[in-house]
């Protein structure tokens, strides 16, 4: 009788020893099935424990730091919701400019992770500081809420509103933008302190009206700008000598638009520039960089084969650096949806000018934010950069660096019209925009290389097996998005009806 063909080309000494303990070895493996299966369960535990950790320490620093303030005990509890909102935001919303490029494969997960958590730390500490007026003061009317108690408990009950969605967001792995449901908290207790005529709804229409604004504008400059690599460099005779040419012009393109884009949204603490001179100050740094990377592309494509995967590896570098900036820009601009509300509650409990400009925020409401970020992007980011990265639709570094150009090239579009854009919808709507040119563009091949198979009618299962784009992703992050406002400001209505009952 033959041995059975996995255990025949294993030594005597091993087969013997299974033959001698066969009932042993079974139960061992059992026992390794069972510790593996338990360390995959606990896994999740160890970040829920480090934020519970953090959130406690921050309590308890605040709390120390703030002892001969008035309003220590307000003051402690805001500090720990607002460290519970700025985890939320690096568990969901980084996962937007570091997503492409993990998807891309242009860098490993742990790459992303610790270029994101220095460059969001870099962006909120060095040139997050500015808050031209407090969130509150764009939603809510000046002077509606004119107990300050109220104003603290409405800007502590958005806080928490916000967190708690942007958590269940992630569970759902939507990504969603932080400013809206910082924005929908606000609302939501601002109506339930003061009633309907506390909002300023002309800003609301225009928030509602980004909810279709960004995403399309993202989209289609994405788009555009991967026809403009097929049209120019991928489907050409020698894809090298193309390369050679217009990989530098785009590398100038992508470095002014972000010296552009920095200039407006991170670095107004270190100088104000309105959006002429920083279109200047971009050109400038458009210019240098390109003719500083001609000679490098040059270099760097030497003996490279004539064929795509050397365009990827000439992409990739351009889009590491992209994606490091975006998180420089995000952790500027976006450590206000975190902490904004809580720096309006240290003023509001020491000053009596409650819903006016709150200026630069303390060193120590940046920490929380920054911190918070990083803490968050670490422990629970990974799911969803492999969601917006991998999941809606496949990415190599030429889609992915479409999609980050387009993230930047939008809102500087959006600010030279006036627009209010959502970042989030603008680099998930990049995404959506590459995978359905894609779909378009290679149905459109089909048809041109042979009609009489295109004109067949194909069976619905196999349509929606030639789909690029992910249907069901696509359908779930719509509906996020279009509930994000009213669900956050339902919460935060219920928040503040239980924390006045609370406290009252």
């Amino acid at each position: 009788m033959t041995e059975p063909r996995h255990r025949a080309g294993r030594p005597a000494s091993q087969r013997d020893s299974e033959q001698d303990w066969p009932t042993l070895d079974k139960d061992l493996g059992r026992l390794s099935l069972i510790e593996s299966a338990a360390i995959h369960t606990a896994r999740p535990l160890v970040g829920v424990g480090v934020s519970l950790l953090f959130i406690a320490i921050v309590t308890a620093i605040v709390a120390v730091a703030a002892g001969e303030l008035q309003g220590t005990l307000m003051i402690s509890i805001a500090a720990a919701f607002a460290a519970y909102m700025a985890l939320n935001v690096g568990a969901n919303d980084v996962a937007n400019n570091m997503g492409p490029a993990v998807g891309a494969n242009a860098l490993s997960m742990a790459g992303a992770i610790a270029i994101a958590a220095l460059f969001e730390t870099a962006g909120a500490m060095l040139a997050g500081g500015e808050v031209v007026s407090t969130i509150s003061s764009r939603i809510i009317a000046q002077g509606e809420i004119t107990d300050s108690a109220h104003f603290v408990q409405a800007m502590m009950s958005a806080m928490l509103a916000a967190a708690i969605w942007i958590n269940a967001a992630t569970v759902l792995r939507a990504p969603v933008s932080t400013t809206h449901a910082v924005v929908g908290g606000v609302m939501g207790s601002g109506i339930a302190a003061a009633g309907f005529g506390t909002v300023n709804w002309s800003t609301m229409s225009a928030i509602a009206a980004s909810w279709v604004i960004s995403p399309i504008m993202g989209g289609v400059i994405a788009a555009a700008v991967l026809a403009f690599i097929k049209w120019k460099i991928m489907y050409v005779p020698d894809r090298i000598a193309a390369a050679r040419v217009w990989l530098p012009v785009l590398i100038g393109v992508m470095a002014g638009t972000f010296a552009c884009y920095l200039a407006l949204k991170g670095l107004r603490q270190v100088i104000d520039l309105d959006l002429h001179e920083a279109a200047l100050v971009g050109l400038a740094v458009g210019l240098l960089s390109w003719r500083l990377s001609v000679p490098l592309v040059r270099r760097q494509s030497q003996g490279m084969a004539n064929r795509n995967a050397s365009l990827k590896a000439l992409f990739r570098l351009p889009l590491v650096v992209s994606a490091g900036l975006l998180s420089f820009a995000h952790g500027a601009n976006d450590v206000a949806n975190a902490v904004g509300p809580l720096g309006a509650i240290v003023r509001a409990l020491q000053t009596e000018d409650r819903a006016t400009e709150l200026g630069v925020l303390p060193h120590w409401v940046l920490m929380i934010g920054a911190l918070g970020i990083s803490c968050g992007l670490i422990f629970f980011g990974p799911r969803m950069i492999r969601m917006v990265g991998s999941q809606i639709t496949k990415l190599n570094p030429m889609r992915a660096y479409c999609v980050a150009l387009s993230a930047a090239l939008t809102v500087i579009l959006a600010s030279w019209l006036g627009l209010p854009v959502s970042s989030t919808h603008i680099a998930v709507g990049g995404v959506f925009g590459v995978g359905f040119y894609r779909e378009w563009y290679v149905a459109r091949r089909a048809r041109h290389a042979d009609p009489k198979r295109a004109a067949k009618v194909l069976p619905p299962e196999e349509r929606q097996r030639r789909k690029l784009v992910r249907r069901s992703h696509f359908m779930t992050i719509i509906a996020a998005w279009l509930v994000t406002v009213p669900a956050s400001a339902l919460l935060s209505a219920l928040c503040f009806l239980l924390i006045t009952t609370l406290v009252g």
